[in-house]
C-alpha cells in the first residue's frame, strides 16, 4: 500500500482525513495523520467557549474516535524532507524519527503572529486554542470576584479592565462575547456597577473586520460602543509590561486582562523547515487542483490545504488572488482534497478546488450579530441567530452538533455558568500549601 501522510489534524486535516476513510477502499492506501493534539478545534466556537455559551469539549471533535482506519501519531513533524519523501517526527516521549511516506499532504494550518511589543509575551493570551479560550474566560470571572472584595479605586480598576489587541473576526467577536458575558455579571455583583467595567478594541488598521464592507464595520463600532465596549481604530499598542497598556495614541491605563488576536502567521515547518515551494509570506505553494507547485510545475506526491497554503482562488477575476484563511475554505479543501487524492492513486485526474465565498457571519455577543454576504446585510438578533444555526450545522459530526445544541437550549432556560475554574490551571497549588503548612 502506498503511505499518506497528513501533516496537521486541524480543518483541513481532519476533513481530508475523514473523507479519504470514505473513498478509498481497504488496502488502497495506508494513511497516517501526524498532529500534538487529539482532536480538532471548531474555532469559530473559542468566543461562545469564552463566553461560557459552548462548553470546551464541545467545541473539540476527538480524532481517534472518529477517524477510525486512519493512523494517529500524537507528535510534532519537524521537517519535511520532500526530496527523501520523509518527514521528521517529535514526538512528546523519546527520541525524534523519520517516517517515510508516498505522498504528502500538508495542512499544518497557521499560528498566532506577534510583534516583539514590550510585554506582550509575558502578559498576553491569545485566542487561537480552546486552553487560551477557557483561560480568558476562567479570568475575567475570577477577576469579578477579586473585584467584589475590594474597595473601589485603581486596583479594582485594573480588574474590570479588559483589552483586545486586533480587530478581525477573533477579536471582534471574542470582544462581543466577553463584553456580554461581563455585563450579565452584574446582575450577580451588586458590589460593582456597569461603570466600573472598561473594556477595549485596539486596531491598528482605520476600521475593523475587513471582510465586511466599511458601513457595515462602522455599525459594529457603534453597536460595540453603544454597549459600553470602547474601540480604539488607527491605534497600536506601544507597551504591556506588568499589564500597563500603553497606546500609540499617548493613552494609558492598567489592564488585567490583554488578549491578543493580531492576525496570523506562517507555520513554522511550512517557512522555514521544507524543501517544498513557499511564498513570501510562508505558505505553501499549491494549484487550484491543491497540488503542490514550484514555479508553475506540479511537485509530484506533494498536496497542501487549509491556512498553511496559498489557495488560488478561481471564483474570482482578481489576478493571483488566494482564498481567504477561514474555516469555511479550509472544509471545503480537505473535502475536495480527499476527492483529488482518491482520484490521483486510481489514476485520474484532480479537479480544482472552486469555492465562492457564502458571506461572513459573526457573533457580536449575545442575541446579536452581523452578516454579509455581498451587499446583503443582516444585523441584530436575527443575525445571531443565522451565526448560531450556520454553525451548529457545519461543526463536524452529529454527536457534537447535537451536543452544542443542548447547551445552548439549556444556557437559554438556566442562564450561562459563572464558576471560574482558574485554579485547575495550578492543580498542585493545594496541595502544596497543605504540605507547606505542617
Amino acid at each position: 500500500m502506498r503511505r499518506i501522510v497528513i501533516v496537521g489534524g486541524g480543518y483541513a486535516g481532519f476533513y481530508t482525513a475523514w473523507n479519504l476513510e470514505k473513498r478509498l477502499r481497504r488496502g488502497e492506501a495506508e494513511v497516517v495523520v501526524i498532529d500534538p493534539l487529539p482532536y480538532m478545534t471548531y474555532q469559530p466556537f473559542l468566543p461562545e467557549v469564552m463566553a461560557g455559551s459552548v462548553e470546551p469539549r464541545h467545541a473539540l471533535v476527538s480524532l481517534r474516535r472518529h477517524l477510525h482506519r486512519t493512523e494517529l501519531l500524537s507528535a510534532r513533524v519537524t521537517r519535511i524532507d520532500h526530496a527523501r519523501k520523509t518527514v521528521t517526527v517529535q514526538p512528546a516521549v523519546g527520541d525524534d524519527y523519520d517516517l517515510d511516506y508516498d505522498l504528502v499532504v500538508v495542512t499544518a494550518g497557521a499560528v498566532t503572529r506577534t510583534f516583539p511589543i514590550p510585554g506582550v509575551q509575558s502578559e498576553a493570551i491569545g485566542l487561537k486554542t480552546i486552553e487560551e479560550a477557557v483561560a480568558v474566560r476562567d479570568r475575567l470571572l475570577a477577576n469579578f470576584d477579586r473585584a467584589a472584595a475590594l474597595e473601589p479605586g485603581p486596583e479594582r480598576r485594573r480588574l474590570l479592565t479588559a483589552t483586545f489587541v486586533g480587530g478581525g473576526f477573533a477579536g471582534v467577536e471574542g470582544f462581543g462575547e466577553l463584553l456580554s458575558l461581563a455585563s450579565a455579571l452584574l446582575d450577580s455583583y451588586p458590589e460593582l456597577s456597569f461603570d466600573e467595567l472598561d473594556f477595549r478594541l485596539v486596531e491598528a488598521q482605520g476600521r475593523i473586520l475587513p471582510e465586511v464592507s466599511e458601513k457595515t464595520g462602522r455599525w459594529v463600532v457603534d453597536s460595540l460602543e453603544d454597549r459600553g465596549g470602547r474601540v480604539h481604530l488607527n491605534t497600536q499598542l506601544v507597551s504591556a509590561l506588568d499589564g500597563h497598556v500603553v497606546l500609540s495614541t499617548g493613552e494609558e491605563f492598567d489592564s488585567d486582562l490583554i488578549v491578543w488576536t493580531a492576525g496570523t502567521a506562517a507555520n513554522p515547518v511550512v517557512a522555514r523547515h521544507t524543501d517544498l515551494p513557499v511564498d513570501d509570506r510562508g505558505r505553501l505553494l499549491v494549484g487550484a487542483d491543491l497540488r503542490v507547485r514550484d514555479a508553475g510545475e506540479i511537485v509530484v506526491d506533494a498536496w497542501g490545504a487549509g491556512d498553511n497554503a496559498a489557495v488560488p482562488d478561481v471564483s474570482r477575476n482578481a489576478a493571483r488572488s488566494t482564498t481567504v484563511p477561514n474555516a469555511q475554505h479550509a472544509v471545503r479543501q480537505g473535502k475536495r482534497l480527499a476527492k483529488n487524492l482518491a482520484a490521483s492513486l486510481r489514476g485520474e485526474a484532480p479537479r480544482d478546488y472552486v469555492h465562492a465565498n457564502l458571506g461572513v457571519v459573526a457573533t457580536l455577543g449575545l442575541y446579536t450579530g452581523v452578516f454579509q454576504s455581498g451587499p446583503f446585510v443582516v444585523k441584530g438578533f436575527i443575525a445571531w441567530v443565522m451565526h448560531r444555526g450556520y454553525h451548529v450545522l457545519a461543526v463536524p459530526t452529529w454527536e457534537r452538533k447535537v451536543r452544542v445544541l443542548a447547551a445552548w437550549i439549556l444556557s437559554f432556560v438556566l442562564g450561562r455558568d459563572i464558576v471560574s475554574l482558574e485554579q485547575t490551571q495550578h492543580p498542585r497549588d493545594a496541595f502544596e500549601q497543605v504540605g507547606a503548612r505542617r
